[in-house]
Formats: structure tokens, sequence, C-alpha cells
């Protein structure tokens, strides 16, 4: 059997599968130790270490890049073309941020600190999402997946499901309106305090974020994603304004909005309600507006590549 890539193309008989169940069992026994630790000895747990180990978060991140590592392997010894270096490291750094969000000391203090948890959220939306989609790492992870990964991503439901979420006007909507609507301050209170609740808001943030990049990064041209260069600029650059505005509404608000974090105790006590506000308005403000600008910069970039290999 041979590997499938996104592209629909092979990339060589598949080896090494005892190799593949070693490391299989060893992430599953370090995950069980993690899960032991956070549960039996939280006191102890180093602050690298998980606040609240969650399993589906540490098998999304871990496997991604164990596919990731053996898919650049089998490129390699297949003389096909692997990412540039700049794109190894901005996905394993993408990564890197995102496990510190959701899988550190860090969460603790985002789940008690306004400004703390605007953070988590924006590395979650923004900045983890544009670096893993400057990456476009999909391809790599293909050629490094199992078989089942490949077969199932290149089943037509697959396709159809990825062409709707990633339309153009569905995923601008769902990456403003998803990050609004967990700001909107009954639906925060009830999902802070609400374990389910506060998991779906994360993967909400991330998973958002991952498919709205990835579109808007992607680095081929109309003809095979159906999103011209000129729409993807335009989109990088809309999605700023009503970050603006929302961060506008936090920063200059005068009551507390957000009561949360009184009601769970803040752990900054030096730091009041308003000005917790203020700073996490400033970082809805002004970093994902960054990003914006990071973002349209590499679609021209794109755009300009796609013209000379054209010409």
């Amino acid at each position: 059997m041979s590997d499938i890539t996104a592209e629909g193309g092979t990339v060589g008989p598949i080896g090494g599968a005892a190799g593949a169940g070693m490391v299989y069992a060893l992430i599953a026994v370090v995950g069980a130790g993690l899960w032991l630790a956070s549960a039996r000895y939280p006191a102890d747990m180093p602050v690298i270490g998980p606040y609240a180990f969650e399993a589906p978060i540490y098998g999304a991140v871990t496997l991604s890049l164990y596919w990731y590592l053996r898919g650049l392997r089998r490129l390699t010894r297949l003389g096909r073309a692997a990412p540039a270096l700049w794109r190894r490291v901005v996905f394993l750094a993408g990564l890197a941020l995102i496990w510190i969000a959701v899988q550190t000391g860090f969460e603790y203090l985002a789940q008690r600190m306004f400004f703390l948890n605007r953070i988590q959220h924006v590395a979650l939306h923004h900045v983890g999402p544009v670096l893993l989609g400057l990456s476009m790492a999909g391809p790599v992870i293909l050629a490094g997946g199992p078989d089942w990964l490949r077969r199932l991503c290149a089943t037509g439901p697959a396709r159809r499901m990825m062409r709707v979420v990633q339309h153009p006007a569905l995923a601008t909507g769902l990456f403003v309106g998803l990050f609004w609507f967990w700001l909107i301050p009954p639906v925060h209170f009830v999902a802070m305090l609400d374990p389910t609740l506060y998991q779906l808001m994360n993967w909400s943030m991330a998973v958002d974020g991952i498919l709205f990049w990835a579109m808007v990064l992607d680095t081929r041209p109309r003809a095979q994603t159906g999103v011209s260069f000129g729409l993807r600029a335009a989109l990088a650059v809309a999605v700023m304004f009503p970050q603006i505005v929302l961060g506008a509404l936090i920063t200059f608000a005068t009551r507390d909005l957000f009561p949360y974090y009184a009601y769970c105790g803040r752990y900054f006590p030096g730091i009041d309600a308003v000005t917790d506000q203020q700073i996490g308005g400033i970082v809805i403000w002004i970093p994902p507006a960054m990003m914006s600008v990071l973002a349209l910069i590499a679609v021209l970039n794109n755009m300009r590549r796609a013209e000379a290999q054209r010409a």
C-alpha cells in the first residue's frame, strides 16, 4: 500500500509499522503519566505540565507532531520537496503555543484573570493558527499519518465538508462570530464555570482559527482552492475591524462586564476589574490586528510567487 498526500499523489510504500506502534505506545504511556500526575499530585506538577490534563488536546498535539516529523522523513527519503526550514520552525512554534495556552500552568492563570484569558484566546484563535497556516503543514502531516487518515481526507464527504467550512463567507462569519459570542458576558460567565462549555470554547477557538487562517494563507492559486488571492487578502484585513471594535468596547467600559473573575477570585488582587478589562481589551485590539497585517503580507507574497510561476 502507498501513502497518499493531500494532492492525491503517492509518496511511496509505508514501512516501520512496528516502530510506529512503539511510538504510539510511548505517547499513550506519557499521556497516562501526565493524567495521573495532574489528578493525584496537582500541587507537585511543574509549570510546564498540564494544570488539568485533557486527553483530546494531548492526543491532537502529540499525534500532529509525530505525523509531521514522520512525514518530513518520508518526503526526504523519497526525494520529494519538503517545507523550507522557516516553515518547519513556525509549525513547531504554533503547535507549542497552543500547547502552552491550554496544557500548562498558564491555564490556571487564564481562568483567574480576564486579560490572561484574552491572551489565551488570542493565542488559540490568531497567533497559533497564523503560524500553523504559514507552515503549510497539512500535506506533510498526511504523508506521515496512518492510512485511515489519508483515506478519510480523500473521501468525497470530507472534501465537501472542507469546502463548506472554508467557504469565505461562512469561514469569516464563524471567525468573527465565535470570538464575539464567547465574550457575551452571560455566555462567558457560564462557559467559565461549566467544564464542558469551557473545553468547547477553547476547542472552537483553536479549530476555527486554524480553518480560517489555513484558507487565507494557502499558497495554492484559485484554480486549486476556489478562492482568489485578492479575496484572501481582503478577508485578512476585514476580520481586523470587528476585533478592533470589540477591543474598544471592552477597553473603554467603565463597569465590570465579566463578574466571573471577581466570583472566582483574581490571581492578582491589586488589579481591579476595570483595569483587568482595559488590559484585556488592548489584547483583543492590538495582537489580532498585527496578525492580520502579517497575514496580508504573506498573501501578497503568495500572489507574487504565483504570478511569477505563471509567467
